[in-house]
């Protein structure tokens, strides 16, 4: 593996069954995870980007893109990473040639060619997956990667399907919608219906061929909104079937060179799941193939008054063996809003803005749960003045509603000790690590369970967790009675990711298995030790890894590719 080959989690934008694919999950969850847990602290880029060619032809900016010398190729080439090669078997290939919407697709065409006696060659289906493709995406109501369109380019393969048009009229699958003109010619547009209730947009001229994949979502500018995920105009279609490179512009790319055989390109967007607002200096992630193998790159908008980017604080507090770890850098000021309407007063939301300072970092452990990472962030100085701010700010937003309690939430318990100064909260949660008999008060406890969250500052050093074993860890890390993440990263490079395979394994079986008991779930638990807790097994045999940037690195203006180099520890 090249030093900027793909990581483990490289393919993970293009692909969405999770439970085929634990990697995309663990790459969504520390994007997620990082988005929520910094989301107190990031501003708003310096400037708004130009207005772009498709916004202007009423085409909304696409959540992902694919391009691709051949999609059919895309998984067999997806395997050409030794870690994804190990872990996905053939199976992994065989879903997408056997998934429902293809098969109904497939199906689909095939009737309509021997009914109406269309003299196509069999061969034509695999020849529309195994073709030069654009594939824009866009998010659904949910969040995934639903929404897509597509367009096409090869050399008198959308001719070869001018003969489906003189159905259109005599078929209870295929009618046309309409008709665009591109270079003064008229274009007929078509909708197929397949899988009973699904259908999608076709429209071909010469050797293009665009694909819309939901049809509501097909509009003439000036008549419908272009700001919904997904919109996409008539002059838009034309101006794809007239040859314009709409997409690439949306990620800050020029067009695909020749020898990248695949680029994938996600917006920040999907992979922090709607706290894209709180982190503004991460813009996406992008994964290239060529003949040397993957590459993974970076993309960063400029922020006013950029922090330096160092994020060796943050690995000196983090106490050793996490599961995966991702660090930003912080700026404050434009939270202040934010950090009063959660509870701080005016002035003692300023007085906390303008002590933060630096990185902060989030850390998975394998000990610990998917939703209790550990958080540090850092201060400008020891932080002492701050205390009874922070004490009021945790008290405010910390808490459920309790039963027999008085003001129906269980006191803060705050304890002080030299440099160190913690405040703790018991909190009624099913998802809590402690059965709710272990409480001091378990008639008061709602529901089964409960935790016990926690916010520490040792020195200049924040420390919060919804798991208060992980903040006792790291503050026995502070006190060097345990040993940091620092002893085991790079020392001399810029580090923002951590990857730990075998931990990270761990928790994701754990994950796995709690969420599938076997007394209620037989199937899907039974599938799950069959299946998918082999591959994660696999997945801990692999080394750690650190995910580095060029030294020297900050972006300057918008979508700003720095390349990630994945170091083997």
């Amino acid at each position: 593996m090249s030093d900027n080959t793909a990581s483990p989690t490289a393919p993970a934008p293009a692909t969405k069954p999770v439970r085929r694919w634990p990697a995309l999950l663990i790459g969504l969850c520390l994007v997620a995870g990082v988005a929520a847990g910094l989301g107190w602290f990031m501003t708003k880029p310096k400037a708004p980007p130009m207005e772009l060619a498709l916004e202007k032809l009423g085409l909304s900016r696409p959540d992902g893109l694919l391009e691709a010398h051949s999609l059919s190729q895309l998984p067999k080439d997806l395997l050409a990473v030794p870690f994804l090669k190990a872990t996905l078997t053939e199976d992994f290939v065989f879903y997408y040639e056997t998934h429902a919407d293809r098969l109904g697709l497939i199906g689909s065409l095939r009737r309509i060619i021997y009914e109406h006696d269309l003299k196509l060659q069999d061969s034509l289906i695999e020849q529309l997956f195994d073709q030069p493709a654009d594939v824009a995406l866009w998010r659904g109501a949910d969040g995934r990667l639903k929404d897509f369109l597509l367009v096409m380019d090869r050399g008198g393969l959308a001719k070869v399907l001018e003969p489906l048009a003189k159905v259109a009229l005599d078929d209870s699958q295929l009618s046309q919608l309409g008709e665009m003109n591109v270079a003064g010619d008229v274009v007929p547009v078509y909708q197929l219906t397949y899988n009973a209730s699904k259908a999608l947009v076709f429209a071909s001229h010469g050797d293009k061929l665009v694909v819309l994949s939901n049809p509501t979502r097909l509009y003439d500018l000036g008549s419908g909104p272009t700001d919904e995920p997904g919109m996409v105009s008539t002059q838009a279609l034309e101006a794809l079937l007239a040859g314009e490179k709409l997409f690439p512009e949306a990620f800050g790319l020029l067009p695909k060179a020749p020898e990248v055989k695949q680029r994938i390109s996600v917006n920040a967007s999907v992979l922090a799941m709607g706290y894209q607002r709180f982190i503004p200096n991460f813009a996406g992630l992008r994964f290239d193939m060529d003949d040397k193998g993957w590459h993974s790159f970076l993309a960063m908008d400029e922020l006013e008054d950029q922090p330096d980017f160092d994020f060796k604080p943050i690995w000196q507090a983090m106490p050793m063996g996490a599961s995966a770890c991702v660090a930003l850098p912080l700026a404050a000021e434009q939270q202040k809003p934010l950090l009063v309407k959660l509870g701080a007063d005016d002035n003692a939301a300023q007085v906390m803005i303008e002590h933060m300072a630096g990185a902060a970092g989030l850390c998975w452990y394998a000990d610990s749960r998917l939703y209790t990472p550990l958080l540090v962030a850092n201060l400008n100085d020891d932080g002492g003045k701050l205390d009874a701010d922070l004490g009021n700010l945790f008290g405010s937003m910390v808490g459920a509603y309790e039963n027999n309690v008085a003001e129906h939430a269980f006191p803060v318990v705050e304890t002080q000790e030299g440099p160190m100064h913690r405040w703790q909260r018991q909190v009624s949660s099913n998802f809590g690590p402690y059965p709710a008999k272990d409480a001091a008060q378990p008639e008061s406890i709602t529901g089964k369970a409960f935790m016990q969250v926690s916010l520490a500052r040792h020195g200049s050093t924040l420390l919060f967790s919804l798991d208060d074993k992980l903040v006792d860890k790291a503050l026995g890390t502070l006190d060097k009675r345990f040993p940091p993440m620092a002893d085991v990263v790079p020392k001399d490079l810029l580090m923002p990711v951590y990857f730990g395979p075998d931990a990270m394994a761990q928790l994701m079986q754990r994950e796995t298995l709690d969420s599938l008991p076997q007394d209620m779930e037989p199937v899907f638990y039974n599938a799950a030790q069959t299946y998918l807790i082999p591959k994660l097994r696999t997945l801990g045999g692999y080394g750690k890894y650190a995910l580095t940037l060029p030294e020297g690195s900050e972006p300057d203006g918008h979508w700003q590719w720095l390349p990630l180099e994945w170091k083997a520890l």
